[in-house]
């Protein structure tokens, strides 16, 4: 039966049921499943919506360390910008825009995918949604601009830590707010390769966490020593 609806739906538009689909059409417009073509050696590199969509999820949280803890170490943003909150916010555009076209192409991905029923829980999936919009709005709200988007590796810090909502729920609410929002809407939209695409959104930032809670503490440690140590001086 989900032959004949599949075969049906390419007639009619109509949504196609299914787990994943590994046959999806590249974004360059060539069906990757036509095999009786030559071989060129750019097949290899054919993109759909899906892959974009995964390799998006990857890069945008290694980008960001990178480029956060080179300008701890170097200081070419500020240098670039002749100041660190001029260099702070554009790290924030670039970082903002990246989710933008990350979200854009993870839209798109599940568009392309067929619908799976089991995964279809439209409820679960909004309150998931709504959850983690309040996570990631609620967390920058609190943090600022600057806070929010890594200004402590400019010198931009914070005086004490935040430690009200919803930072008292969870230590990373960008995160996992997020993880959240993803995660409603494959299930809102019963999509499978949203919820695999989901768990890698959940080690990508499980792993961003390991190199920046240390770092970050590290920044704020030494802040406490130079502070400690003027006031040494000054007695």
């Amino acid at each position: 039966m989900e032959k004949i609806h599949n075969i049906l739906a390419g007639v009619t538009g109509a949504e196609r049921i299914g787990f994943i689909d590994t046959t999806q059409t590249s974004l360059y417009g060539k069906d990757l499943t036509v095999l009786h073509q030559p071989m060129r050696v750019w097949d290899c590199f054919e993109l759909t919506a899906t892959s974009v969509s995964a390799a998006m999820i990857a890069f945008n949280p290694m980008f960001w360390n990178i480029v956060a803890q080179s300008e701890y170490k170097t200081h070419f943003l500020t240098r670039i910008f002749r100041s660190p909150f001029n260099g702070c916010y554009f790290l924030a555009l670039t970082i903002f825009s990246l989710g933008i076209i990350r979200d854009y192409f993870y839209t798109e991905a599940l568009d392309a995918q067929p619908f799976y029923p089991p995964l279809h829980q439209p409820l679960i999936g909004m309150a998931l949604f709504v959850i983690g919009n309040v996570l990631v709005l609620s967390s920058m709200w609190a943090l600022g601009v600057t806070g929010t988007y890594l200004g402590d590796y400019f010198g931009i810090l914070m005086d004490e830590k935040v430690e009200g909502f919803p930072f008292n729920v969870t230590g990373a609410p960008m995160y996992w707010g997020s993880t959240c929002s993803f995660l409603g809407t494959a299930l809102y939209k019963g999509k499978a390769a949203g919820v695999f695409l989901t768990i890698e959104v959940f080690f990508m930032y499980l792993i961003a966490l390991q190199f920046e809670d240390p770092f970050t503490a590290e920044i704020y440690a030494k802040r406490e020593r130079e502070r400690a140590a003027k006031g040494k001086k000054a007695a």
